[in-house]
């Protein structure tokens, strides 16, 4: 008889449990769905000039005596670099690379009656902060054809490179006024649904781009950052 009795409870007891378990559940279920939010986006961005330069400085040399045109690149490279520290720039921001050597007799798909048999492409780089500096070379690097170097442009592997590598200073700037153009936007929002801008529920940081204004001035950048906030909405 103890024993059934004993039975008896623990079912009683089970049955208790499963609906306080149910109407927690259910309670849990209705709160959540009275939660209230507003989802926001604010944006920063920067227009900022490039504070560094990458610009390779191309020529070509065709011949059939590999020597001579070796001696002709090392001539001319001397030229280059002379012309470059005379004009500002140091030294130690101008890099001269290996020559690129292309046999054209060797080479599969090319005609293989062309008049000359190699073709040497010489780069010269200079990698600098001074931007307008560099700017202004670019414009004059006509002076090289008085001195029998003519620079090539255009090449798709040898771009002119501008950047910008100030961010780090940029960035807590630009994520506070994000921050509060996201604020100023969820409060809008509140202020048109009769309601209250609550605390904070998540938020996050979008990566930073860095890009060109325009085709036409890449030394200038646009720097850009979009911050996602969840703000509770409140009576």
């Amino acid at each position: 008889m103890a024993q059934k009795n004993n039975i008896v409870a623990a079912i009683i007891i089970a049955i208790g449990l499963f609906l306080l378990g149910s109407g927690i559940q259910k309670g849990l279920e209705n709160g959540l769905s009275d939660e209230r939010i507003v989802s926001v986006r604010g944006l920063s961005e920067r227009i900022v000039p490039a504070d560094k330069v990458v610009w390779p400085l191309v020529y070509k040399e065709v011949g059939n005596d590999l020597a001579m045109l070796s001696q002709q690149v090392d001539r001319k490279n001397k030229i280059i670099v002379d012309y470059l520290i005379e004009k500002g720039i140091p030294a130690d921001e101008i890099s001269v690379a290996s020559p690129e050597i292309i046999d054209l007799q060797a080479e599969r798909y090319v005609n293989q009656n062309v008049p000359y048999r190699y073709n040497l492409r010489s780069i010269i780089t200079v990698s600098s902060q001074q931007v307008d500096l560099v700017r202004n070379l670019i414009a004059q690097q006509g002076e090289l054809l008085d001195k029998g170097i003519a620079i090539v442009s255009g090449e798709y592997d040898t771009p002119i490179d501008y950047l910008f590598t100030g961010l780090n200073d940029l960035k807590p700037e630009m994520i506070a006024e994000a921050t509060r153009n996201a604020r100023q936007a969820a409060e809008q929002f509140a202020q048109d649904s009769d309601s209250k801008l609550g605390k904070i529920k998540t938020a996050s940081q979008g990566q930073f781009s860095i890009s060109n204004r325009d085709q036409y001035t890449p030394y200038l950048k646009n720097v850009r950052v979009v911050t996602s906030v969840v703000y509770y909405l409140k009576d």
